[in-house]
C-alpha cells in the first residue's frame, strides 16, 4: 500500500503537474493521498486538470517511480517535505511560488527563528571572504541560520566560516539530494549535515542543469529574513536571489565595492537602484532586521498567567473586521511577527493584509518596526 509520502512524491513526478496545480490538487481533493484515490471524473473537473493531465496522474507507473524515490531517499537518510507537512519551511509556505515538495538531509532546523542569506561571485575576492567572515562572526550570538548555495566562492565561504564559528548553515542545492555539486565541495557538505544541512527541490539523481540555477536561487530567497550580496557581477545568479527576495518583501543588503572591481558593480547596481541597502558593518543588518531587542521574560510573555504585559491589554474591540480581530489576537501572542508569518498564520493574503494593518496602526493597535515585523501597541 502507497504511503502518503509516496503519494506526494508522486504527485511531482506527473507530466504537465507543477506546485501552483499541486496546491490546486490538494485544496480539490484534500491530500495527496485522495487525488491518488479519485475517480477520472472528478479529477477533470479540478481547475487547471484537464483529461491528458488526469488521465496521466492515474497512471501506476508514476507511483512504481514514486516508490524508487521513496527507496533511495532512505538509503540517503533524506526527508522528503510536502507543503502541508509541519516541518515544511514556513518561510516558504506563503509565497506563490514555493515549491509544494522539497528534500532534505542534515539536522539543521529550516524553521529557525533567524536567517540570513549570504551570496556572491564565483570568484571572490579576499575583501569579500573577510567580509562574508565579519557578518557570521557578527549574527553567531543572535543564534541565527546562514544560508547559501554551495557554489564556488562567496557561497562556499559562507558555508565554511558558518561551521568555524559554529552557526547552523544551510545548503541549498540546485541537483538532487545525492549529488553534490561541485564536487570539490564534498567534505564541507558532509560537515554541513551535522551542523544544518543541504535542500533540494530536485528528485535523488537530478544532475545541475542551467535552469535549476534560478529556480534554486528563489528558495534561497525565501527561507532567509535578510539576504546579503557580498561580490557579483553587473550579472548573475546573485543578482537573481536579490531580485527574488525583493520580490518576497525580505531585507536585501549589498556590500559597495571599488568603481573598477568587476565584482563589485552588481552590488554597487543594486544600491544605486534603491533595490538593496548599503552594508557598512554588521550593526546594519541586526538593527534593520530587530535583532538587537532582547526576547521576553517568560513572564512578560502575552501568553503567560499574572503577566503584567497582559493585564494591560485593553480587550479587543467589537468593531474590528474579522480580519483585523484575527491579526491583532496574533500580534498579542508574541512580541512581534514578520509580515510573511502573519500572512502564513492568518492566511489573508499579502495584498489584503497589508491594508489591515494599516488600519490596525491608525487606530494605535499594532506599530511596525524595522524588519518588515509588527508588534501590539501596549497601553
Amino acid at each position: 500500500m502507497p504511503t502518503d509520502t509516496q503519494h506526494q512524491i508522486a504527485l511531482t513526478l506527473v507530466p504537465g503537474v507543477g506546485s501552483i496545480l499541486i496546491r490546486q490538487l490538494i485544496s480539490y481533493c484534500g491530500s495527496a493521498t485522495d487525488v491518488f484515490r479519485s475517480p477520472l471524473s472528478r479529477l477533470v473537473k479540478v481547475p487547471g486538470i484537464g483529461d491528458v493531465t488526469a488521465r496521466a496522474i492515474l497512471k501506476p507507473g508514476v507511483l512504481l517511480e514514486a516508490e524508487q524515490v521513496v527507496n533511495r531517499l532512505q538509503k540517503l537518510e533524506a526527508t522528503a517535505l510536502f507543503f502541508t507537512d509541519k516541518a515544511y519551511p514556513a518561510r516558504l509556505k506563503t509565497l506563490y511560488d514555493a515549491p509544494a515538495l522539497l528534500y532534505f538531509r542534515g539536522s539543521g532546523n529550516l524553521n529557525a527563528p533567524r536567517t540570513i542569506a549570504l551570496v556572491g561571485t564565483r570568484q571572490a575576492t579576499d575583501y569579500g571572504r573577510r567580509v562574508t567572515n565579519e557578518i557570521i562572526e557578527a549574527v553567531a550570538p543572535y543564534g541565527a541560520s546562514v544560508i547559501s548555495g554551495l557554489a564556488y566562492g562567496i557561497d562556499i565561504a559562507a558555508h565554511r566560516s558558518s561551521l568555524v564559528n559554529n552557526v547552523p548553515t544551510i545548503g541549498v542545492m540546485a541537483s538532487g539530494p545525492d549529488i553534490i555539486y561541485p564536487a570539490v565541495h564534498q567534505k564541507t557538505a558532509q560537515e554541513m549535515l551535522v551542523q544544518g544541512g543541504l535542500l533540494t527541490e530536485s528528485q535523488p539523481g537530478t544532475k545541475p542543469d542551467a535552469h535549476l540555477f534560478p529556480a534554486r536561487n528563489r528558495i534561497i530567497a525565501g527561507l532567509s529574513d535578510a539576504v546579503v550580496v557580498v561580490e557579483a557581477a553587473a550579472k548573475g545568479g546573485a543578482l537573481i536571489t536579490a531580485e527574488y527576495a525583493n520580490n518576497y518583501h525580505r531585507e536585501v543588503f549589498a556590500v559597495p565595492g571599488q568603481l573598477m572591481q568587476t565584482f563589485s558593480a552588481g552590488c554597487n547596481k543594486l544600491i544605486r537602484e534603491n533595490k538593496a541597502q548599503i552594508y557598512t558593518s554588521p550593526r546594519d543588518i541586526i538593527e534593520a532586521l530587530n535583532w538587537d531587542q532582547p526576547p521576553l521574560n517568560p513572564t512578560d510573555s502575552p501568553l503567560a498567567g499574572g503577566s503584567s504585559r497582559k493585564k494591560s491589554l485593553p480587550p479587543i474591540p467589537v468593531d474590528l473586521t474579522e480580519e483585523e480581530s484575527q491579526v491583532l489576537a496574533l500580534l498579542r501572542q508574541t512580541s512581534d511577527l514578520h509580515i510573511d508569518d502573519l500572512s502564513w498564520k492568518s492566511q489573508i493574503p499579502m495584498s489584503r493584509l497589508a491594508s489591515v494593518l494599516l488600519n490596525l496602526e491608525f487606530r494605535g493597535f499594532v506599530k511596525s518596526i524595522p524588519g518588515k515585523k509588527y508588534a501590539v501597541v501596549y497601553v
